[in-house]
């Protein structure tokens, strides 16, 4: 019989987003990949690793010219000092290293503070864990916690805390005093901070991205995660890394070995050397998506549509009620794909309880044929509701 963590569990929104796109013909966005095809310099030593380089297993914890790249990577943007052979593990993606932190740390009956709007492999990989997961909710436009909602939310119980930095699907870099608060909590009982932190290349200044690693007493007591993939805009090739203490990175790296026990080696070359090599991408890459979100934040208000401030990844979110659409997020997202062309994401999808239904998450990482194409076919799905209403 099916365990019914998994199996009672719908198909993704961004599967189902998707898969209407393609039926539709519909202008893409939702799901959170980038036109651009990624810098070619990478891709090219993907390319010749391939053809040339070694294709075989790698070492489990991942090629050590990319762990030493990682821990050189982050001691240059974030001042952080990770020992890439005892603190440095590469998976097939961010999601394959949530799913190895969840699966060696949790026990049963452990509680797990987490953020809800939330990515929505957490929750399922947390129960199959055999973790209970307490919810706080954030709720725009601000999208932050304070200190009584994690008094709320931790007690005797509360083992682990999951946190998003930057937060998909808010667009928010949460700023130094958040972060200080957290790492309080997390120190005063004793709890390890588990960090999905894909999105700390794509900030957009003024804002600054901040590990909770680099707190006071979280050294110890953290998992960072991060990913080439969201780095260098190429989501496909799954390659994440994992970086902890090396009594966490032990537990980790054994859960690592018998979930994909290894990465692609070709990609972790072409990654290392990227890691490397790409100071101008970095540079680059934020300025260029900056760009793109306030094209995108100023087509909607010239069609009348209000949409929340974002500081990273990805995505920008539309107040529906404030652009004159009373219809709930999903069902507004499914007019939009079916009847306009345009596919977008219902944010009350990424809530388990009391949803937010007023929110529209646009993927902003798109040519701005694209994006143009989307704030008109959104338009016409907006004026098609109200011609219903």
């Amino acid at each position: 019989m099916a365990n019914p963590v998994f199996a009672n569990l719908p198909t993704t929104i961004f599967e189902e987003m998707s898969g209407l796109a393609r039926q539709h013909g519909a202008v893409n966005l939702g799901q959170g990949f980038p036109d651009d095809p990624g810098p070619e310099a990478i891709r090219a030593k993907a390319a010749e690793a391939v053809l040339h380089g070694y294709n075989q297993y790698p070492p489990m914890a991942g090629l050590p010219e990319l762990r030493e790249a990682v821990a050189r990577h982050y001691a240059r943007t974030q001042g952080l000092d990770f020992d890439w052979a005892r603190e440095v593990t590469i998976t097939s993606g961010a999601t394959e290293a949530l799913a190895a932190t969840f699966l060696s740390l949790i026990e049963p009956g452990d509680e797990v503070v987490t953020f809800q709007p939330l990515y929505d492999a957490y929750l399922p990989l947390i129960r199959r864990a055999g973790g209970v997961p307490k919810l706080v909710t954030l709720s725009p436009p601000h999208w932050r916690f304070d200190r009584a909602m994690l008094e709320a939310a931790f007690s005797e119980k509360t083992r682990f805390v999951v946190l998003n930095n930057p937060i998909n699907p808010a667009g928010l870099v949460l700023p130094e005093e958040d972060l200080a608060l957290l790492a309080e909590f997390c120190v005063a009982h004793d709890v390890t901070a588990i960090c999905d932190e894909v999105w700390e290349q794509v900030v957009f200044a003024p804002a600054r991205h901040r590990p909770l690693i680099a707190f006071p007493g979280m050294r110890e007591r953290c998992v960072k995660i991060g990913s080439a993939g969201k780095m260098f805009g190429l989501t496909g090739w799954k390659v994440g890394f994992l970086c902890a203490a090396p009594a966490l990175t032990h537990a980790l790296a054994r859960a690592h070995q018998f979930l994909t026990f290894t990465t692609p080696p070709n990609l972790q070359a072409a990654v290392a050397w990227g890691l490397d090599n790409s100071a101008d991408w970095f540079a680059r890459m934020p300025l260029d998506l900056a760009r793109s979100r306030d094209r995108l934040a100023e087509g909607l208000a010239r069609e009348g549509f209000v949409s929340l401030a974002t500081q990273g990844t990805y995505f920008l979110n539309v107040d529906l009620p404030a652009s004159g659409v009373s219809e709930p997020d999903r069902a507004f997202c499914l007019r939009a794909v079916k009847e306009a062309g345009v596919a977008a994401i219902p944010v009350s999808a990424l809530y388990e309880q009391d949803p937010v239904t007023t929110i529209l998450r646009l993927c902003l990482a798109k040519a701005d044929a694209t994006l143009d194409a989307g704030i008109e076919r959104l338009a016409r799905a907006r004026d098609l509701a109200r011609a219903e209403g």
